[in-house]
């Protein structure tokens, strides 16, 4: 817990309560069908959490894609977080981070050949997707954990493996957005960001504490930074360099938890690091390049880069003209999500064969 809620706890704890009642309520009016869930007749796989900030989710995201796009034909809705539209959007190549916001636009522009679509109400996004989609196959729910207007048969919790749920209060005074326990109704848990020498009693020790039920399958995920990428497309992949280890490198970041990329840097490309930290899904502004450029430019040597995040990097492009010295200056490192143990075989199994029953004109179809 921060200090500034060790501070204000005699006024957040109350909050707490009252907020977690609300919700205790809500969720049991939709357990009792007192509230309705919209249901469709196509696979709706929901990737979410019940904390705030970031759970690796878009990762996640692109890990099921791959895992199903040779096969099926896949579409994502989420809605668009922090973006600066309204209503349904089909995204296309040419979308912005201000239209669809930055983590539709990272997977649109991964993906080009699949529907991308953004929209605050999942049952209408949801809707449009099937009409506008020629043979859709099946739906990936982007953040749609506590969305129960609309009923997933596939549910992925994602628990971030240093910040357990069970050690964790209700918002304000923690981050759950709900009690750990309504982790009951995820079909998957995924402890994300796992160290990769994660030992078998420590996951044993994990997978106690969060005592599944039978129905439910239990994974750990890491994630495998990939190869140095220049932020401008303009700028030649050929010429990055192989090693940076002897750089000095200016860390700039904008998402919930930059700690893990850091450790990566620090352990993997150099030492030598200086940050600059902005809040999660920040919307950079023209002016904080000169921040950014005043702190570059203070680094005492030649053989410097600035790194940022492969989704911080969707947010950087929009500015084109910044000095071309800085412009080259900026770089990603694109993640990719890694099973442990073993299980990326039984992974795969459970989403294919869960789509291959439950898609639209499979005649294993229930209806």
């Amino acid at each position: 817990m921060n200090t500034l809620r060790k501070i204000l706890s005699p006024i957040l704890f109350p909050i707490s309560l009252i907020y977690g009642l609300i919700i205790y309520i809500r969720n049991r009016f939709y357990d009792y069908k007192i509230f309705k869930s919209n249901q469709f007749n196509i696979p709706l796989i929901s990737v979410g959490n019940i904390t705030v900030g970031g759970t690796g989710k878009t990762p996640h995201i692109e890990y099921l894609i791959n895992v199903l796009k040779s096969e099926f034909n896949v579409a994502t809705l989420s809605r668009g977080y922090k973006r600066k539209s309204k209503g349904f959007i089909l995204s296309s190549i040419e979308s912005t981070d201000r239209e669809i916001g930055d983590e539709p636009r990272q997977i649109k522009q991964k993906f080009p050949e699949i529907s991308v679509a953004v929209d605050a109400n999942r049952t209408n996004g949801i809707n449009q997707l099937i009409n506008n989609t020629e043979n859709l196959d099946a739906i990936l729910l982007d953040d749609a954990y506590q969305h129960r207007k609309v009923h997933a048969n596939m549910s992925i919790l994602l628990i971030d493996y240093s910040r357990p749920i069970d050690k964790d209060f209700m918002l304000p005074f923690g981050d759950l957005r709900e009690q750990a326990f309504e982790k009951k109704r995820a079909n998957i848990i995924i402890i994300t960001k796992s160290p990769k020498d994660l030992k078998p009693i420590e996951r044993r020790i994990i997978f106690n504490k969060l005592e599944p039920y039978p129905f439910q399958h239990v994974y750990f995920t890491t994630f495998d930074y990939g190869e140095i990428k220049p932020v401008y497309k303009s700028l030649l992949e050929s010429n990055v360099h192989n090693s940076y280890n002897d750089y000095e490198i200016l860390l700039v970041t904008g998402i919930a938890n930059p700690k893990p990329l850091k450790d990566y840097i620090v352990e993997n490309i150099s030492k030598k690091i200086q940050e600059i930290e902005y809040s999660d899904h920040y919307d950079f502004k023209e002016s904080d390049f000169k921040k950014i450029e005043q702190s570059f430019n203070s680094i005492n040597s030649d053989k410097k880069i600035i790194i940022t995040t492969e989704k911080d990097a969707m947010r950087l492009q929009k500015f084109s003209n910044i000095a071309n010295n800085l412009k080259g200056s900026f770089f990603y490192i694109p993640i990719q999500v890694e099973f442990l143990n073993n299980r990326t075989d039984n992974f795969n199994q459970q989403i294919i064969e869960y789509v291959r029953k439950n898609k639209k004109h499979s005649f294993l179809y229930p209806g």
